[in-house]
């Protein structure tokens, strides 16, 4: 009667009473499979297709096996249909139990009333000479103002959309024509913000007649400071939190950042007249004593040092929750009510 053998790789059958030494060719290793290849741990032969792997011939003879090897152990089952593990089926290594900190240890975010203390600024060499051009430049522009304040022929009409020039005195009595919103470019549309007339042809555009009457502009109003909004954005090392503002050409003696652990607030006059202010509520803790701020050209760099070597969720604390009102928790506990009386 013949019996199957259960060497690995063999699958024959064979007759017990006539089974030679060497009538079995097998692989006594186990089965690697590493990086996409297939192979044997007794013999050298890889491959990547398992079929191939399945026929690769055994490395080693010997005497057919019809001892069938033993299968997996199957784990003890409770009444409640939970496995119970033996002695031997536990891991052998030992635990170790890692507590939370205590509350007394947790963190304490410092208080958003501290001082502020003003940040050391450092002043870049471009940003140096690009004043001084601007200066030399303003001077220039004064000075041709201060020989000649007559209006000059030619001179072009400032407000927007009108197109007509001083020709004497006398055009001051002409009424002007003008826009008195400012130009929007969107989408591949071009209107004025009054008026809306869109069009997409840019010609088109100018020649739009203006909205609004009233007397001609022949020089710029001095506004004076005027608060704008500026891109800035921000990244972290390990150490550091560096917030980037791209204002050009800042004033150094006009501008400043105050800080405190928490809190930061900026204030930035550049381009002459314009004006960027942002207060920000630190989502991290900072050391003042070892941040600064360096003033470029093309913009200014906030240097925050960490008080801990952490990573930062973002760069602001989100605003606080505000809590239900009083009409609002009343309306959610007659809600609940209805509920409870329609069940």
């Amino acid at each position: 009667m013949s019996v199957l053998c259960y060497n690995k790789s063999c699958g024959q059958r064979f007759d017990p009473e006539n089974n030679p030494d060497e009538g079995c060719t097998y692989h006594p290793g186990v089965p690697v499979f590493h990086d996409a290849l297939k192979g044997w741990s007794c013999c050298k032969r890889r491959t990547t297709d398992f079929s191939d792997f399945l026929s690769i011939a055994g490395c080693t003879k010997g005497p057919h096996n019809q001892e069938k090897p033993p299968g997996p152990v199957k784990p003890d089952v409770t009444s409640s249909g939970e496995k119970k593990e033996s002695e031997d089926q536990k891991p052998k290594f030992n635990e170790y139990i890692i507590s939370a900190p205590k509350p007394q240890e947790a963190i304490v975010r410092p208080s958003a009333d501290e001082p502020m203390v003003r940040l050391q600024h450092k002043v870049s060499a471009s940003l140096k000479q690009a004043l001084e051009k601007l200066k030399l430049s303003e001077n220039a522009t004064e000075e041709d103002e201060e020989d000649d304040d007559e209006i000059k022929i030619g001179t072009s009409c400032k407000n927007g959309g009108c197109t007509k020039t001083f020709e004497g005195p006398e055009t001051d009595s002409d009424v002007c024509s003008y826009h008195s919103g400012c130009p929007i470019f969107h989408e591949g549309m071009k209107y004025w913000s009054c008026c809306k007339r869109k069009t997409s042809d840019f010609n088109t555009f100018l020649s739009q007649e203006g909205c609004t009457k009233g007397a001609h502009l022949w020089r710029k109003k001095d506004e004076g400071k005027k608060v704008v909004p500026c891109r800035f954005d921000w990244h972290q090392t390990g150490t550091q939190v560096i917030i980037s503002i791209y204002a050009k050409n800042a004033v150094p003696e006009l501008s400043y950042v105050d800080a405190n652990s928490t809190t930061l607030n900026i204030h930035i006059l550049f381009e002459g007249e314009k004006e960027f202010v942002q207060n920000i509520s630190l989502w991290g803790v900072i050391d003042v004593t070892k941040s600064s701020v360096n003033m470029m050209a093309a913009k200014i760099e906030v240097a925050m040092k960490k008080s801990e070597p952490m990573s930062w969720a973002r760069l602001d604390l989100p605003p606080p929750v505000a809590p239900p009102k009083e009409s609002e928790k009343k309306r959610e506990e007659t809600d609940s009510e209805d509920e409870d009386e329609d069940d």
